[in-house]
């Protein structure tokens, strides 16, 4: 259970990544004060969970019902989640989790920006629903583990939120160089995580 717990919480912290967008969000409100900005925050946490949790608790059936298997669900997850990882490394800007120029402008002409673009898509993105449904197949419907995803994705979130209340402090504190570490860091990590669930679904297929 411990295991599955820290899988899933490296997992969304990689894909969600709270450092990011922290740093972020005083770009997207840059005329608001912090009381603005910290509701705007709590909001998008709540819809982005929200999003989220629904992937997480209805991932299986949803394979299930597409009659998807759990080797192939462990593959293209496993892709998925490695195209994202090897960016973060490169330090490329992507469409899993990142708004396009005309999500962004359109975003900056709206008054309230919580739930787009920051709960859909930069914190409930295609990569962190793709983690998600992955990551709930792999608990096998065992309650106690579909429970310990549930918390790392809590926890990841709780976290999202901390940095989003203090977002300034950690753009200070942090600084461009210090935002890069955290982010080919975390790169690095999901991309191992990517190949192993790769290889997981490949050995499912051939055992």
């Amino acid at each position: 259970m411990l295991k599955t717990a820290a899988i899933a919480f490296a997992t969304f912290f990689a894909t969600i990544g709270p450092v990011d967008l922290a740093a972020l969000l005083p770009a997207l409100m840059p005329d608001d004060d912090v009381l603005r900005r910290r509701s705007v925050a709590v909001k998008a946490v709540l819809v982005a969970g929200g999003i989220l949790l629904g992937f997480t608790l209805f991932g299986n059936p949803l394979l299930g019902f597409l009659g998807i298997s759990l080797p192939a669900m462990r593959i293209a997850g496993g892709i998925l989640l490695l195209l994202f990882g090897v960016n973060m490394v490169f330090g490329r800007q992507t469409g899993f989790s990142r708004s396009t120029d005309e999500e962004a402008n359109e975003a900056v002409m709206k008054p309230d920006v919580a739930v787009f673009p920051l709960a859909t898509p930069l914190i409930a993105g295609p990569a962190s629903m793709g983690a998600a449904v992955l990551l709930t197949a792999e608990t096998g419907g065992d309650p106690l583990l579909l429970l310990a995803v549930v918390a790392a994705l809590a926890a990841v979130l709780a976290v999202t939120l901390l940095l989003f209340l203090l977002a300034a402090q950690v753009r200070e504190l942090l600084g461009v160089t210090g935002l890069h570490v955290v982010s080919r860091t975390a790169g690095v990590l999901l991309t191992a995580l990517a190949v192993q669930f790769m290889l997981d679904g490949v050995l499912s297929v051939a055992a």
